[in-house]
């Protein structure tokens, strides 16, 4: 059974026979068969049954035919492992019915042991490694997204508590940010020792930040983590999502692959990130177009794309849960193609 390792190749920039693809989220809920699995179980659940989450894991690399699988998981699974309780509801996602805002919330959080606390992602691990033929991406929410969370209680528009703890209570900040951190690269290394193949930190929420605060608040916490993965000598990506104004402080991550949103040309992306792969960047949305339209944007990207030092080409985001799947077969199938050397 051979290893299909195009998509590790791009990530250290070798030359590859094709560009390869993954989606991010393409293990969910656009999927007829995730949506079966799903309906016995609540989301919590599923995340904690290492048989299920293999089940889902694999189900898109049967059905779209993508080049890397990604750990069926959640970015607040280890801030649940810290000690404070999370509750997924519909239609509101995440929450945190205690928030840390103060001194006393942040002295009660523990940096747990990963094995002991989250045991069953490091199984789920071991069971994929066993059955795929494409490489495994692990990967943890950045500090500063998984941080928003806390202080806020949930997803945000605005991020009122975090900006006002950031500038009015940076010590208070900046110790939440140390314990997630190093809860963070424990995680990630337990993972890789499992059996990961690449690890991505996503920061979903870097975007809110100017880039001076970028630079202070969230970059360095991004940074050590990254330089902790070193020792694995794994791929490692970060995922600065709605950061293209931020891309010159990504590049400066130690990351070796920086993924990209859809809201810069790719082109003037790779020029800004210098001798670094990329991974992105198509709208999720642009999956609805008519297949010709689909196709002359597959091309158009791939084209753009053509200077990187390594390309995984994927979306600019998650997929959204009203895609065809069909559509984003036919995605795969067209950037395989016209990459085709």
């Amino acid at each position: 059974m051979t290893m299909n390792d195009t998509f590790l190749k791009a990530c250290r920039g070798e030359k590859t026979d094709y560009t390869p693809m993954w989606l991010m989220r393409q293990a969910g809920r656009y999927l007829p068969e995730y949506q079966k699995v799903r309906g016995s179980v609540s989301f919590l659940e599923l995340c904690k049954s290492p048989e299920l989450c293999v089940e889902v894991t694999l189900q898109p690399i049967d059905i779209l035919g993508v080049d890397a699988a990604i750990l069926f998981s959640d970015i607040l699974i280890p801030m649940e492992a810290m000690g404070l309780p999370l509750e997924f509801h519909e239609g509101r996602g995440p929450v945190f019915p205690k928030t840390v805002r103060d001194r006393a919330a942040l002295d009660r959080l523990i940096v747990p042991d990963p094995g002991e606390t989250m045991g069953f992602v490091m199984e789920t691990i071991r069971l994929l490694r066993k059955e795929l033929r494409v490489p495994l991406i692990g990967f943890a929410g950045a500090p500063f997204t998984c941080a928003t969370y806390l202080i806020e209680g949930g997803s945000s528009k605005v991020f009122w508590e975090t900006k006002k703890m950031m500038y009015t209570a940076p010590e208070l900040f900046h110790g939440l940010m140390e314990k997630i951190t190093e809860t963070t690269s424990r995680y990630l290394l337990a993972q890789a020792r499992a059996g990961a193949q690449a690890l991505q930190l996503f920061d979903s929420w870097a975007g809110i930040l100017a880039p001076a605060d970028f630079a202070e608040f969230a970059l360095p916490y991004a940074k050590r983590i990254i330089a902790d993965l070193q020792q694995t000598g794994l791929p490692i990506i970060y995922f600065a999502n709605n950061g293209a104004t931020l891309l010159e402080y990504s590049a400066a991550s130690g990351a070796d692959v920086i993924g990209l949103d859809w809201r810069i040309n790719i082109g003037d992306a790779i020029k800004r990130v210098g001798n670094r792969a990329v991974q992105g960047n198509i709208d999720p949305f642009a999956l609805l177009l008519p297949k010709e339209k689909l196709k002359e944007r597959i091309k158009r990207l791939l084209d753009d794309a053509r200077e990187a030092k390594g390309h995984i080409f994927n979306l600019g985001h998650g997929i959204h849960q009203f895609t065809p799947p069909e559509q984003a077969r036919f995605a795969v199938d067209t950037v395989h193609e016209l990459s085709s050397r």
